[in-house]
């Protein structure tokens, strides 16, 4: 499909930026939204999920977050919660334990066990549009990335799952999916993997062509030899 392509395309420039350039922008935002990017990318939540947790759905123990809500904004200002968009979205994602310490570090910091994690400086619940163009884009311009957007760490942490050797249906599952469609994507753009791959397998073969190709060498000077003496032996008489 001309648009299916089109879109895979999208993500693997998008994928290989990410990882090229790695989580940088964490390091140039305000400390208050370090552990946002963080969860962001290694736990692949949408923006309306992550705006929805409270720290009663971080297990620091588990290394897991909880997915039961997200954030809805109404016209004309307000917001209310709700299921996510999907009956697949509600889900407990695993994150590495790497990021443990930074969240545990911006969990300690929030004291009310059902606080919402992430919020606007003056407490409330956190709006895009205000963090993208106060938090998000100055983050960018500092570390000169200013054609990435936040939903793009989204879609690296789907290709790090990937990469890492996640099926099609623990794709699903991590990204909170009812279709297969979105997770072959994923399966299906990472040519550097492909290509990493593709290399190693014509090593493993070279390999062990080698040794075969040796130990053929080494049969046939012992078949040789052993010819050799038969003939002289006949020769001689013995």
């Amino acid at each position: 499909m001309p648009h299916e392509g089109r879109r895979q395309r999208k993500l693997s420039r998008t994928t290989r930026t990410h990882r090229s350039s790695g989580l940088r922008p964490a390091d140039a935002i305000a400390p208050r939204y370090c552990a946002l990017i963080l969860l962001a990318a290694f736990a692949s939540l949408r923006w309306a999920e992550l705006a929805a947790l409270t720290s009663r759905d971080i297990d620091l123990d588990a290394c897991t977050v909880r997915v039961t809500r997200q954030i809805n904004y109404l016209r004309g200002g307000g917001h209310s919660f709700g299921p996510p968009k999907s009956r697949a979205g509600r889900r407990v994602v695993s994150f590495p334990e790497l990021i443990a310490g930074d969240l545990r570090r911006h969990l300690d910091a929030l004291g009310a066990a059902d606080a919402l994690v992430f919020t606007s400086p003056d407490g409330a619940p956190m709006r895009h549009s205000n963090f993208y163009r106060r938090a998000w884009m100055p983050a960018l311009a500092a570390v000169g990335l200013p054609s990435v957007h936040f939903h793009d760490l989204r879609h690296t942490g789907h290709q790090f799952s990937a990469d890492a050797g996640a099926s099609l249906r623990e794709l699903m599952e991590y990204m909170g999916h009812d279709s297969a469609r979105a997770a072959l994507i994923y399966l299906h753009t990472s040519a550097e993997r492909q290509r990493a791959i593709a290399d190693q397998v014509g090593k493993n073969a070279k390999a062990a062509l080698g040794r075969h190709k040796r130990s053929g060498t080494r049969m046939a000077r012992k078949a040789k030899g052993h010819h050799d003496q038969t003939y002289r032996s006949l020769r001689d008489g013995h």
